[in-house]
Protein backbone atom coordinates (compact mmCIF):
# COMPACT_ATOMS: atom_id res chain seq x y z
CA UNK A 1 0.00 0.00 0.00
CA UNK A 2 1.29 3.37 -0.64
CA UNK A 3 -1.21 5.40 0.74
CA UNK A 4 0.75 7.00 3.59
CA UNK A 5 3.63 7.96 0.83
CA UNK A 6 0.46 9.46 -1.57
CA UNK A 7 -0.71 11.70 1.33
CA UNK A 8 2.79 12.96 2.34
CA UNK A 9 2.67 13.57 -1.72
CA UNK A 10 -0.63 15.73 -1.89
CA UNK A 11 0.38 17.26 1.54
CA UNK A 12 3.38 18.56 -0.53
CA UNK A 13 1.71 19.13 -3.39
CA UNK A 14 -1.48 20.82 -2.00
CA UNK A 15 1.19 23.57 -0.40
CA UNK A 16 2.92 24.63 -4.09
CA UNK A 17 -0.64 25.03 -5.57
CA UNK A 18 -3.42 26.57 -3.52
CA UNK A 19 -7.18 26.43 -4.74
CA UNK A 20 -10.45 27.34 -4.16
CA UNK A 21 -12.96 25.17 -3.09
CA UNK A 22 -14.58 23.43 -6.02
CA UNK A 23 -16.50 20.42 -6.96
CA UNK A 24 -15.42 17.85 -9.60
CA UNK A 25 -13.44 16.90 -12.63
CA UNK A 26 -16.59 17.23 -14.75
CA UNK A 27 -17.04 20.47 -12.81
CA UNK A 28 -16.03 22.29 -15.91
CA UNK A 29 -19.21 23.97 -17.58
CA UNK A 30 -19.09 27.77 -18.76
CA UNK A 31 -21.35 28.18 -15.54
CA UNK A 32 -20.20 25.67 -13.27
CA UNK A 33 -18.13 26.47 -10.50
CA UNK A 34 -14.73 27.43 -11.60
CA UNK A 35 -11.36 27.50 -9.71
CA UNK A 36 -8.76 29.98 -9.80
CA UNK A 37 -5.28 28.06 -8.48
CA UNK A 38 -1.68 29.13 -9.32
CA UNK A 39 1.07 27.11 -9.91
CA UNK A 40 4.25 27.94 -8.66
CA UNK A 41 6.63 25.37 -10.47
CA UNK A 42 5.99 24.98 -14.20
CA UNK A 43 8.07 21.80 -15.08
CA UNK A 44 9.90 22.26 -18.55
CA UNK A 45 10.18 19.78 -20.91
CA UNK A 46 13.10 17.46 -20.99
CA UNK A 47 13.75 18.67 -16.83
CA UNK A 48 13.91 16.03 -14.14
CA UNK A 49 9.97 15.52 -12.82
CA UNK A 50 10.00 13.85 -8.88
CA UNK A 51 7.70 11.11 -9.03
CA UNK A 52 6.64 12.75 -5.43
CA UNK A 53 5.58 16.05 -7.07
CA UNK A 54 3.32 14.78 -9.88
CA UNK A 55 1.06 11.68 -11.36
CA UNK A 56 0.23 10.33 -14.06
CA UNK A 57 0.84 10.08 -18.01
CA UNK A 58 0.99 7.78 -20.89
CA UNK A 59 2.36 7.31 -24.38
CA UNK A 60 2.47 4.69 -26.95
CA UNK A 61 5.80 3.27 -28.49
CA UNK A 62 7.63 1.87 -31.46
CA UNK A 63 9.65 3.50 -34.38
CA UNK A 64 9.43 3.46 -38.25
CA UNK A 65 8.58 6.88 -39.83
CA UNK A 66 9.48 7.36 -43.93
CA UNK A 67 9.87 10.48 -45.73
CA UNK A 68 5.82 9.96 -46.83
CA UNK A 69 4.97 9.47 -43.02
CA UNK A 70 6.24 13.48 -42.70
CA UNK A 71 3.98 16.19 -41.44
CA UNK A 72 2.21 18.39 -43.88
CA UNK A 73 3.65 22.27 -44.16
CA UNK A 74 6.83 21.65 -45.78
CA UNK A 75 8.73 19.12 -43.22
CA UNK A 76 12.53 18.61 -44.22
CA UNK A 77 14.20 15.49 -43.39
CA UNK A 78 16.19 15.80 -40.16
CA UNK A 79 20.02 14.92 -40.13
CA UNK A 80 20.84 11.54 -39.23
CA UNK A 81 22.93 12.75 -36.22
CA UNK A 82 20.02 14.41 -34.51
CA UNK A 83 17.81 10.97 -34.32
CA UNK A 84 16.93 11.66 -30.46
CA UNK A 85 16.54 14.66 -29.19
CA UNK A 86 16.17 16.20 -25.46
CA UNK A 87 14.31 19.13 -25.21
CA UNK A 88 16.44 22.30 -24.76
CA UNK A 89 14.50 24.75 -22.22
CA UNK A 90 16.24 28.03 -20.30
CA UNK A 91 17.17 25.96 -17.54
CA UNK A 92 19.98 22.80 -17.47
CA UNK A 93 18.37 19.34 -17.32
CA UNK A 94 20.04 16.34 -16.74
CA UNK A 95 21.52 14.57 -19.68
CA UNK A 96 19.50 11.37 -19.65
CA UNK A 97 21.07 10.28 -23.44
CA UNK A 98 22.83 7.17 -21.98
CA UNK A 99 19.78 5.77 -20.36
CA UNK A 100 17.53 6.33 -23.17
CA UNK A 101 19.72 4.18 -25.19
CA UNK A 102 19.71 1.41 -22.50
CA UNK A 103 16.02 1.51 -21.45
CA UNK A 104 13.44 -0.80 -23.57
CA UNK A 105 10.72 0.96 -25.28
CA UNK A 106 7.54 -0.37 -23.97
CA UNK A 107 3.46 0.13 -24.75
CA UNK A 108 0.65 0.12 -22.57
CA UNK A 109 -0.74 -3.01 -23.36
CA UNK A 110 2.89 -4.85 -22.27
CA UNK A 111 2.05 -2.80 -18.25
CA UNK A 112 -1.26 -3.90 -18.35
CA UNK A 113 0.26 -7.20 -15.88
CA UNK A 114 2.06 -4.90 -13.93
CA UNK A 115 0.94 -3.85 -10.34
CA UNK A 116 3.66 -1.46 -9.88
CA UNK A 117 4.48 1.68 -11.75
CA UNK A 118 7.09 1.32 -14.67
CA UNK A 119 10.68 2.23 -13.89
CA UNK A 120 13.92 2.29 -16.20
CA UNK A 121 12.03 2.01 -19.60
CA UNK A 122 10.57 4.53 -21.78
CA UNK A 123 7.77 4.75 -24.14
CA UNK A 124 5.66 7.15 -26.23
CA UNK A 125 3.61 9.82 -24.43
CA UNK A 126 0.20 8.32 -25.62
CA UNK A 127 0.97 4.82 -23.51
CA UNK A 128 2.35 6.92 -20.90
CA UNK A 129 -1.43 8.70 -20.82
CA UNK A 130 -3.07 5.48 -21.38
CA UNK A 131 -1.36 3.73 -18.68
CA UNK A 132 -2.47 6.44 -16.28
CA UNK A 133 -5.48 6.27 -16.72
CA UNK A 134 -6.67 2.86 -17.66
CA UNK A 135 -4.00 0.70 -15.79
CA UNK A 136 -5.96 -2.32 -14.01
CA UNK A 137 -4.14 -2.23 -11.11
CA UNK A 138 -3.31 1.28 -10.94
CA UNK A 139 -4.83 3.36 -13.17
CA UNK A 140 -7.15 6.55 -13.01
CA UNK A 141 -10.49 4.76 -13.67
CA UNK A 142 -9.51 1.27 -12.45
CA UNK A 143 -8.81 2.67 -8.90
CA UNK A 144 -9.63 6.06 -8.33
CA UNK A 145 -12.72 7.09 -9.78
CA UNK A 146 -16.12 7.73 -7.59
CA UNK A 147 -18.96 9.30 -9.39
CA UNK A 148 -21.30 11.76 -7.63
CA UNK A 149 -25.11 11.38 -7.72
CA UNK A 150 -26.98 13.70 -6.43
CA UNK A 151 -30.08 11.37 -5.15
CA UNK A 152 -33.56 12.35 -5.92
CA UNK A 153 -33.76 14.43 -9.46
CA UNK A 154 -33.41 17.75 -8.82
CA UNK A 155 -36.98 19.36 -9.34
CA UNK A 156 -35.94 22.65 -11.54
CA UNK A 157 -39.31 24.34 -11.60
CA UNK A 158 -38.72 25.03 -7.80
CA UNK A 159 -35.75 26.42 -7.75
CA UNK A 160 -35.74 30.50 -8.30
CA UNK A 161 -32.59 30.28 -10.32
CA UNK A 162 -29.24 28.99 -10.98
CA UNK A 163 -27.67 30.16 -7.91
CA UNK A 164 -30.36 28.37 -5.68
CA UNK A 165 -29.60 25.19 -8.20
CA UNK A 166 -25.84 25.29 -7.05
CA UNK A 167 -25.89 26.07 -3.69
CA UNK A 168 -28.64 22.71 -3.77
CA UNK A 169 -25.75 21.20 -5.66
CA UNK A 170 -23.25 21.97 -3.22
CA UNK A 171 -25.13 20.57 -0.10
CA UNK A 172 -26.02 17.37 -1.27
CA UNK A 173 -22.49 17.14 -3.09
CA UNK A 174 -20.83 17.81 0.59
CA UNK A 175 -23.81 15.43 2.42
CA UNK A 176 -22.43 12.65 -0.31
CA UNK A 177 -18.82 12.87 0.26
CA UNK A 178 -19.65 12.85 3.92
CA UNK A 179 -21.39 9.63 3.58
CA UNK A 180 -18.37 7.87 1.75
CA UNK A 181 -15.79 9.34 5.01
CA UNK A 182 -18.05 7.69 7.59
CA UNK A 183 -17.57 4.78 5.78
CA UNK A 184 -13.77 5.20 4.79
CA UNK A 185 -12.46 8.60 5.16
CA UNK A 186 -9.82 9.56 1.99
CA UNK A 187 -8.24 13.00 1.44
CA UNK A 188 -7.16 11.80 -1.86
CA UNK A 189 -10.81 10.92 -3.42
CA UNK A 190 -11.44 11.40 -6.95
CA UNK A 191 -14.94 12.35 -6.96
CA UNK A 192 -16.70 13.83 -10.06
CA UNK A 193 -20.15 14.48 -11.54
CA UNK A 194 -21.73 14.48 -15.29
CA UNK A 195 -24.53 16.30 -16.76
CA UNK A 196 -26.42 12.88 -17.25
CA UNK A 197 -26.42 12.80 -12.96
CA UNK A 198 -26.58 16.45 -12.69
CA UNK A 199 -30.31 16.16 -14.70
CA UNK A 200 -31.49 13.02 -14.49
CA UNK A 201 -33.85 11.75 -15.56
CA UNK A 202 -34.08 14.88 -18.50
CA UNK A 203 -30.29 14.30 -20.00
CA UNK A 204 -31.09 10.76 -20.62
CA UNK A 205 -34.58 11.35 -21.90
CA UNK A 206 -33.19 13.70 -24.29
CA UNK A 207 -30.98 11.15 -25.94
CA UNK A 208 -33.85 8.37 -25.82
CA UNK A 209 -36.33 11.18 -28.08
CA UNK A 210 -33.50 11.38 -30.48
CA UNK A 211 -32.61 7.03 -30.46
CA UNK A 212 -36.09 6.41 -30.94
CA UNK A 213 -36.60 9.34 -33.82
CA UNK A 214 -34.09 8.37 -35.74
CA UNK A 215 -34.64 4.78 -35.07
CA UNK A 216 -37.93 4.89 -36.74
CA UNK A 217 -37.16 7.04 -39.58
CA UNK A 218 -34.18 4.62 -40.66
CA UNK A 219 -34.12 0.82 -39.77
CA UNK A 220 -37.99 0.31 -37.55
CA UNK A 221 -39.10 -2.18 -38.07
CA UNK A 222 -36.23 -4.35 -39.88
CA UNK A 223 -34.13 -3.85 -37.57
CA UNK A 224 -34.42 -4.16 -33.29
CA UNK A 225 -33.11 -0.91 -32.05
CA UNK A 226 -29.30 -2.00 -30.57
CA UNK A 227 -27.75 1.18 -28.93
CA UNK A 228 -24.12 0.24 -27.60
CA UNK A 229 -22.46 2.96 -25.06
CA UNK A 230 -18.59 3.27 -24.45
CA UNK A 231 -17.77 4.72 -20.91
CA UNK A 232 -21.20 4.51 -19.49
CA UNK A 233 -20.31 5.21 -15.59
CA UNK A 234 -23.14 4.26 -13.24
CA UNK A 235 -24.71 3.50 -15.58
CA UNK A 236 -27.21 5.95 -14.93
CA UNK A 237 -27.62 7.18 -18.96
CA UNK A 238 -28.44 3.58 -19.61
CA UNK A 239 -31.32 3.30 -17.13
CA UNK A 240 -32.53 6.69 -18.12
CA UNK A 241 -33.03 5.79 -21.68
CA UNK A 242 -34.70 2.19 -20.97
CA UNK A 243 -37.08 3.75 -18.45
CA UNK A 244 -38.15 6.71 -20.99
CA UNK A 245 -38.20 3.96 -24.67
CA UNK A 246 -40.52 1.58 -22.17
CA UNK A 247 -42.87 4.16 -20.96
CA UNK A 248 -43.33 6.04 -24.15
CA UNK A 249 -43.04 3.10 -26.87
CA UNK A 250 -43.88 -0.16 -25.62
CA UNK A 251 -43.30 -1.58 -29.13
CA UNK A 252 -39.67 -0.14 -29.79
CA UNK A 253 -39.31 -1.05 -26.17
CA UNK A 254 -39.64 -4.90 -26.86
CA UNK A 255 -37.14 -4.06 -30.08
CA UNK A 256 -34.62 -2.80 -27.92
CA UNK A 257 -31.19 -3.90 -27.10
CA UNK A 258 -28.95 -1.62 -24.52
CA UNK A 259 -24.96 -2.83 -24.55
CA UNK A 260 -21.96 -1.17 -22.17
CA UNK A 261 -18.76 -1.66 -23.33
CA UNK A 262 -16.45 -0.77 -19.97
CA UNK A 263 -13.15 -0.89 -19.60
CA UNK A 264 -12.88 -0.92 -16.04
CA UNK A 265 -13.48 -3.85 -13.94
CA UNK A 266 -15.12 -1.53 -11.05
CA UNK A 267 -17.22 0.52 -12.97
CA UNK A 268 -18.81 -2.60 -14.48
CA UNK A 269 -19.19 -3.83 -11.40
CA UNK A 270 -21.46 -0.79 -10.31
CA UNK A 271 -23.24 -0.72 -13.75
CA UNK A 272 -24.77 -4.12 -12.79
CA UNK A 273 -25.19 -3.31 -9.44
CA UNK A 274 -27.28 -0.28 -10.40
CA UNK A 275 -29.04 -2.70 -12.93
CA UNK A 276 -30.22 -5.00 -10.43
CA UNK A 277 -31.10 -2.11 -7.27
CA UNK A 278 -34.85 -1.95 -7.95
CA UNK A 279 -37.25 -3.94 -9.23
CA UNK A 280 -38.16 -1.42 -12.18
CA UNK A 281 -34.45 -0.99 -12.96
CA UNK A 282 -34.30 -5.24 -13.26
CA UNK A 283 -37.18 -5.25 -15.31
CA UNK A 284 -34.25 -4.27 -18.23
CA UNK A 285 -32.19 -6.86 -16.91
CA UNK A 286 -32.70 -9.07 -20.21
CA UNK A 287 -32.25 -5.92 -22.20
CA UNK A 288 -29.07 -5.31 -21.23
CA UNK A 289 -25.36 -6.35 -21.54
CA UNK A 290 -21.96 -5.31 -20.18
CA UNK A 291 -19.13 -6.36 -21.76
CA UNK A 292 -16.30 -5.33 -19.48
CA UNK A 293 -13.29 -4.97 -22.32
CA UNK A 294 -11.75 -2.15 -23.88
CA UNK A 295 -13.07 -0.72 -27.26
CA UNK A 296 -9.51 -0.86 -28.57
CA UNK A 297 -9.94 -5.12 -27.95
CA UNK A 298 -12.80 -5.55 -30.14
CA UNK A 299 -12.88 -8.10 -32.53
CA UNK A 300 -16.77 -8.98 -33.65
CA UNK A 301 -17.82 -7.55 -36.54
CA UNK A 302 -21.48 -5.86 -35.95
CA UNK A 303 -23.15 -6.06 -39.50
CA UNK A 304 -26.62 -4.68 -37.71
CA UNK A 305 -27.62 -1.24 -37.49
CA UNK A 306 -26.64 0.42 -34.20
CA UNK A 307 -26.27 3.76 -32.45
CA UNK A 308 -23.35 4.21 -30.74
CA UNK A 309 -22.98 6.09 -27.73
CA UNK A 310 -20.01 8.13 -26.63
CA UNK A 311 -20.60 11.03 -23.61
CA UNK A 312 -17.44 12.78 -22.27
CA UNK A 313 -14.98 9.72 -23.28
CA UNK A 314 -13.17 11.49 -25.93
CA UNK A 315 -11.69 13.35 -23.34
CA UNK A 316 -9.84 10.91 -21.49
CA UNK A 317 -8.52 9.39 -24.72
CA UNK A 318 -4.55 9.22 -24.68
CA UNK A 319 -2.70 11.82 -27.35
CA UNK A 320 0.83 11.32 -28.53
CA UNK A 321 3.16 14.83 -28.14
CA UNK A 322 4.67 16.57 -31.07
CA UNK A 323 7.16 19.04 -31.04
CA UNK A 324 8.33 20.43 -34.36
CA UNK A 325 11.44 21.74 -35.68
CA UNK A 326 11.77 25.21 -36.02
CA UNK A 327 14.06 25.26 -38.89
CA UNK A 328 13.47 22.45 -41.07
CA UNK A 329 9.56 22.11 -39.70
CA UNK A 330 9.65 18.48 -38.82
CA UNK A 331 7.32 16.90 -36.55
CA UNK A 332 9.28 15.26 -33.69
CA UNK A 333 7.21 13.17 -31.65
CA UNK A 334 7.46 12.81 -27.74
CA UNK A 335 9.02 10.23 -25.57
CA UNK A 336 8.90 9.56 -22.04
CA UNK A 337 11.84 8.05 -19.98
CA UNK A 338 11.00 6.75 -16.75
CA UNK A 339 14.22 7.16 -14.91
CA UNK A 340 15.38 3.76 -11.59
CA UNK A 341 14.28 6.58 -9.17
CA UNK A 342 10.97 7.22 -10.79
CA UNK A 343 11.51 10.41 -12.60
CA UNK A 344 10.40 11.98 -15.88
CA UNK A 345 12.23 13.11 -18.52
CA UNK A 346 10.72 13.83 -21.97
CA UNK A 347 12.52 13.20 -25.26
CA UNK A 348 11.86 13.86 -29.39
CA UNK A 349 12.42 11.71 -32.12
CA UNK A 350 12.19 12.58 -35.88
CA UNK A 351 11.12 8.68 -36.38
CA UNK A 352 7.63 8.93 -35.89
CA UNK A 353 5.60 5.70 -35.29
CA UNK A 354 2.94 4.68 -37.60
CA UNK A 355 0.08 5.79 -35.93
CA UNK A 356 1.66 9.35 -35.29
CA UNK A 357 2.76 9.16 -38.79
CA UNK A 358 -0.47 8.43 -40.04
CA UNK A 359 -2.53 10.79 -37.91
CA UNK A 360 -0.73 13.59 -39.31
CA UNK A 361 -1.23 12.11 -43.00
CA UNK A 362 -5.24 11.79 -42.64
CA UNK A 363 -5.69 14.95 -40.73
CA UNK A 364 -3.53 16.80 -43.64
CA UNK A 365 -5.82 15.40 -46.47
CA UNK A 366 -9.74 15.53 -44.46
CA UNK A 367 -8.66 19.33 -43.35
CA UNK A 368 -7.24 19.92 -47.02
CA UNK A 369 -4.11 21.36 -44.73
CA UNK A 370 -6.36 23.75 -42.94
CA UNK A 371 -5.25 23.64 -39.23
CA UNK A 372 -3.47 25.00 -36.56
CA UNK A 373 0.53 24.62 -35.64
CA UNK A 374 2.25 25.31 -32.76
CA UNK A 375 4.76 27.75 -33.92
CA UNK A 376 4.64 30.80 -36.70
CA UNK A 377 3.82 29.60 -40.40
CA UNK A 378 5.74 32.59 -41.72
CA UNK A 379 9.68 32.27 -42.09
CA UNK A 380 10.72 35.39 -40.95
CA UNK A 381 8.64 34.99 -37.23
CA UNK A 382 10.31 31.56 -37.21
CA UNK A 383 13.25 32.70 -37.36
CA UNK A 384 13.22 35.50 -34.86
CA UNK A 385 10.95 32.66 -32.27
CA UNK A 386 14.16 30.11 -32.91
CA UNK A 387 16.77 32.91 -32.32
CA UNK A 388 15.30 34.54 -29.09
CA UNK A 389 18.15 34.48 -25.91
CA UNK A 390 17.48 30.65 -24.62
CA UNK A 391 15.04 29.78 -26.98
CA UNK A 392 13.87 26.12 -27.01
CA UNK A 393 14.89 24.48 -30.19
CA UNK A 394 11.49 22.84 -30.59
CA UNK A 395 8.50 24.29 -30.93
CA UNK A 396 5.68 24.33 -28.38
CA UNK A 397 3.92 21.10 -27.84
CA UNK A 398 0.93 20.34 -29.91
CA UNK A 399 -1.16 17.31 -28.54
CA UNK A 400 -2.58 14.77 -31.35
CA UNK A 401 -5.83 12.61 -30.54
CA UNK A 402 -3.98 9.29 -32.04
CA UNK A 403 -6.21 7.13 -29.47
CA UNK A 404 -9.52 8.91 -31.41
CA UNK A 405 -8.67 7.98 -34.76
CA UNK A 406 -7.85 4.31 -33.87
CA UNK A 407 -12.02 4.71 -32.13
CA UNK A 408 -12.68 5.82 -35.51
CA UNK A 409 -10.83 2.63 -37.55
CA UNK A 410 -13.11 -0.02 -34.52
CA UNK A 411 -16.07 2.04 -35.58
CA UNK A 412 -15.08 1.73 -39.45
CA UNK A 413 -13.93 -2.31 -39.32
CA UNK A 414 -16.21 -3.51 -36.58
CA UNK A 415 -19.62 -1.45 -36.78
CA UNK A 416 -20.01 -0.53 -40.71
CA UNK A 417 -23.61 0.35 -39.77
CA UNK A 418 -23.81 2.52 -36.88
CA UNK A 419 -24.51 5.41 -36.16
CA UNK A 420 -22.36 7.75 -33.78
CA UNK A 421 -23.81 10.37 -31.35
CA UNK A 422 -20.89 12.04 -28.76
CA UNK A 423 -20.93 15.19 -26.48
CA UNK A 424 -17.61 16.44 -25.04
CA UNK A 425 -15.80 19.80 -24.32
CA UNK A 426 -14.62 21.69 -27.10
CA UNK A 427 -12.53 24.05 -24.72
CA UNK A 428 -11.38 23.58 -21.31
CA UNK A 429 -9.90 26.51 -18.83
CA UNK A 430 -6.79 26.01 -16.84
CA UNK A 431 -4.37 23.60 -19.95
CA UNK A 432 -1.27 22.87 -19.22
CA UNK A 433 0.61 25.08 -22.08
CA UNK A 434 0.77 23.77 -25.75
CA UNK A 435 -1.66 23.07 -28.49
CA UNK A 436 -4.81 21.47 -27.65
CA UNK A 437 -3.18 20.41 -24.48
CA UNK A 438 -5.17 19.01 -21.62
CA UNK A 439 -6.17 19.84 -18.00
CA UNK A 440 -4.42 17.65 -15.28
CA UNK A 441 -5.58 17.69 -11.67
CA UNK A 442 -6.26 15.47 -8.58
CA UNK A 443 -8.17 16.25 -5.52
CA UNK A 444 -7.02 16.94 -2.11
CA UNK A 445 -8.90 16.93 0.86
CA UNK A 446 -11.84 18.14 -1.01
CA UNK A 447 -10.19 20.76 -3.54
CA UNK A 448 -9.29 20.23 -6.70
CA UNK A 449 -5.06 20.04 -7.44
CA UNK A 450 -3.95 21.19 -10.65
CA UNK A 451 -0.43 20.91 -12.27
CA UNK A 452 1.49 22.07 -15.36
CA UNK A 453 2.76 18.35 -16.98
CA UNK A 454 1.03 15.51 -18.16
CA UNK A 455 3.80 13.68 -16.56
CA UNK A 456 2.41 12.84 -13.23
CA UNK A 457 2.36 10.05 -11.14
CA UNK A 458 0.38 7.40 -12.66
CA UNK A 459 -3.20 6.75 -11.65
CA UNK A 460 -3.77 9.49 -9.09
CA UNK A 461 -4.35 12.49 -11.66
CA UNK A 462 -7.03 13.10 -14.25
CA UNK A 463 -5.59 13.91 -17.80
CA UNK A 464 -7.99 15.41 -19.80
CA UNK A 465 -8.24 17.18 -23.29
CA UNK A 466 -10.53 19.23 -25.40
CA UNK A 467 -11.73 17.79 -28.59
CA UNK A 468 -11.50 19.83 -31.73
CA UNK A 469 -14.73 18.91 -33.40
CA UNK A 470 -13.89 20.10 -36.84
CA UNK A 471 -10.66 18.64 -37.38
CA UNK A 472 -12.66 15.21 -35.54
CA UNK A 473 -15.60 15.54 -37.58
CA UNK A 474 -13.27 15.99 -40.75
CA UNK A 475 -10.90 12.43 -39.79
CA UNK A 476 -14.39 10.36 -38.81
CA UNK A 477 -15.94 11.28 -42.30
CA UNK A 478 -12.62 10.55 -43.97
CA UNK A 479 -11.98 7.40 -41.89
CA UNK A 480 -15.94 6.21 -41.70
CA UNK A 481 -17.23 7.54 -44.81
CA UNK A 482 -20.35 8.67 -43.19
CA UNK A 483 -21.72 12.06 -43.53
CA UNK A 484 -22.46 13.81 -39.46
CA UNK A 485 -23.31 17.04 -37.80
CA UNK A 486 -21.73 19.18 -34.96
CA UNK A 487 -24.27 21.03 -32.92
CA UNK A 488 -23.66 22.98 -29.22
CA UNK A 489 -24.70 21.19 -26.39
CA UNK A 490 -27.38 23.81 -26.33
CA UNK A 491 -28.47 23.36 -29.87
CA UNK A 492 -29.01 19.47 -29.51
CA UNK A 493 -30.73 19.69 -25.94
CA UNK A 494 -33.63 22.41 -27.61
CA UNK A 495 -34.46 20.39 -30.17
CA UNK A 496 -34.56 16.70 -28.29
CA UNK A 497 -34.97 17.98 -24.48
CA UNK A 498 -38.38 19.32 -22.86
CA UNK A 499 -37.10 22.46 -21.03
CA UNK A 500 -39.25 23.54 -19.64
CA UNK A 501 -38.90 20.72 -17.31
CA UNK A 502 -35.13 21.96 -16.38
CA UNK A 503 -36.32 25.90 -16.38
CA UNK A 504 -35.90 27.64 -12.93
CA UNK A 505 -39.07 30.39 -11.87
CA UNK A 506 -36.53 32.76 -13.05
CA UNK A 507 -36.77 31.87 -16.51
CA UNK A 508 -32.88 30.20 -16.21
CA UNK A 509 -32.13 26.84 -17.59
CA UNK A 510 -29.18 25.02 -16.24
CA UNK A 511 -29.29 22.08 -18.71
CA UNK A 512 -28.77 24.92 -21.63
CA UNK A 513 -26.20 26.76 -19.88
CA UNK A 514 -23.89 24.76 -17.51
CA UNK A 515 -21.92 23.29 -21.04
CA UNK A 516 -21.23 26.64 -23.19
CA UNK A 517 -18.11 24.23 -23.59
CA UNK A 518 -19.24 21.18 -25.07
CA UNK A 519 -20.58 20.01 -28.24
CA UNK A 520 -22.03 16.77 -29.94
CA UNK A 521 -21.08 15.07 -33.02
CA UNK A 522 -24.09 12.67 -34.71
CA UNK A 523 -24.23 10.52 -37.90
CA UNK A 524 -27.10 11.64 -40.18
Amino acid sequence: MDSPIVTQLFRQLFRHHPACQAQSRRNLAALATSTSTTTTATIHHGHRLPSHSHHQRRSLSTPSGSGADRAARGSKTVKKNESNWQQRTALFPQDMTDEYKRYPMVTADELRGRKERPRRVKMLMRDFIEDSLYNPNYGYFSKQVVIFTPGEPFHFPSLHDEMEFHSELSKRYVEFEDGLDAVEASDTRQLWYTPTELFRPYYGEAIARYLVANYKLTTYPYHDLIIYEMGAGRGTLMLNILDYIRDVDPAVYARTKFKIIEISTQLATLQNSQLMRSAASRGHADKVEIINKSIFDWTQPVPSPCFFLAFEVFDNFAHDVIRYDLTTEAPMQGVVLISDEGDFYEFYTPDLDPVASRFLRIRDAATDGQYKLPYPTNRLARWVSANRPFAPNLSSPEYIPTRLMQFFDVLGRYFPAHRLLTSDFHSLPEAVPGLNAPIVQTRFQRRPVPVTTPLVHQGYFDIMFPTDFRISEAMYQVITGKLTRVLTHEEFMCRWAYIEETETKSGENPLLTWYKNASVLLTV
